[in-house]
């Protein structure tokens, strides 16, 4: 009996492979520092001793360690507050939004919708045009949605390139189940909640992403919405009048003599409120990554 002799092919990196890829590499590690370094910049500015981070002394290890700066935030006038609206509109602003994309993507993809072509080609167009920031403020004023806080929710229910995204990846799925499910007598909302939906959590929790990452960060409807209402001002919205007016952050600070002199440092308050805005959605991320990536390739199968 002949023996059958295995034989792969290997190929030896040549020279300029291996130049190429030590070129490489260093490349993307010293990029991932750079775009690392502001964020643990500020990590170490705020806990190290106030003292030497008022005078520059601190630049790449911690100094005199401590977390009192995160803790006296709570004494900062309505930042408690702030943070309070911030998460309660990233929580509910993202779940509607998410349900509002996936029932209206649902629906573009039907094509027993009246006139669905006409209605869909509408959403893509408000994505390249828009009346501009004036009509926007007036049309936002008619509807009583200043100084109020459901001006943060209602805008951002219809969010057209989620809605593409979810309607892509449906088209995705195969017509078989649905159709299945239909002689078997399910009506279309039992068929939506049932089976598009279960099977649609991968690009849901990509637009969901997104939508926490917009709400989040989102300032401009804070600044122009509610101009007259302090209590719904967002932690973006603070952050922006400590870092601009160094007399809001004095003001801020009315704590009856229990903060420490230490953090009466407006860089460290600064450097502390900055952190404290942007570490829980570096927190998230991770866990939503592997969901961002597959919807985002599963998504872009079809046009």
């Amino acid at each position: 009996m002949a023996k059958t002799k295995r034989t792969g092919i290997r190929r030896d990196n040549s020279v300029g492979d291996k130049v190429f890829n030590v070129v490489n590499i260093t490349f993307f590690t010293l990029f991932t520092l750079i775009c690392i370094f502001p964020f643990y910049y500020l990590l170490i500015n705020t806990i190290s001793n106030n003292d030497l981070v008022g005078k520059n002394l601190i630049t790449l290890v911690p100094k005199g360690i401590h977390f009192s700066n995160y803790v006296a935030l709570k004494d900062v006038a309505d930042f408690g507050n702030s943070v309070l609206v911030t998460v309660s509109r990233t929580i509910l602003g993202t779940t509607l939004m998410v349900l509002v994309s996936a029932f209206a993507g649902y629906l573009t993809t039907k094509h027993e919708l009246w006139h669905r072509s006409l209605w869909y080609r509408a959403l893509v167009i408000t994505m390249y045009f828009n009346a501009g920031m004036i009509p926007w403020y007036l049309n936002m004023a008619g509807l009583g949605l200043t100084d109020n806080y459901w001006g943060y929710i209602i805008p951002g229910l219809v969010a057209p390139y989620n809605i593409i995204l979810v309607k892509t990846y449906i088209e995705s799925i195969p017509p078989s189940l649905e159709e299945s499910a239909t002689i078997d007598g399910a009506s279309a909302m039992k068929v939506f909640t049932n089976i598009i939906l279960p099977l649609s959590k991968p690009i849901l929790a990509t637009i969901a992403v997104f939508g926490a990452v917009a709400n989040w960060n989102s300032l401009q409807d804070s600044l122009i919405l509610m101009s007259n209402s302090p209590q719904l001002y967002t932690m973006q919205h603070r952050l922006w009048m400590y870092l601009n007016t160094s007399s809001n952050l004095a003001a801020a600070m009315q704590s009856g003599g229990s903060v420490s002199s230490g953090m009466l440092n407006t860089k460290v308050i600064k450097y502390t409120i900055s952190m404290v805005t942007i570490i829980p959605i570096m927190l998230v991320y991770p866990f939503m990554q592997r969901y961002f990536e597959e919807g985002i390739m599963l998504g872009a199968v079809k046009g």
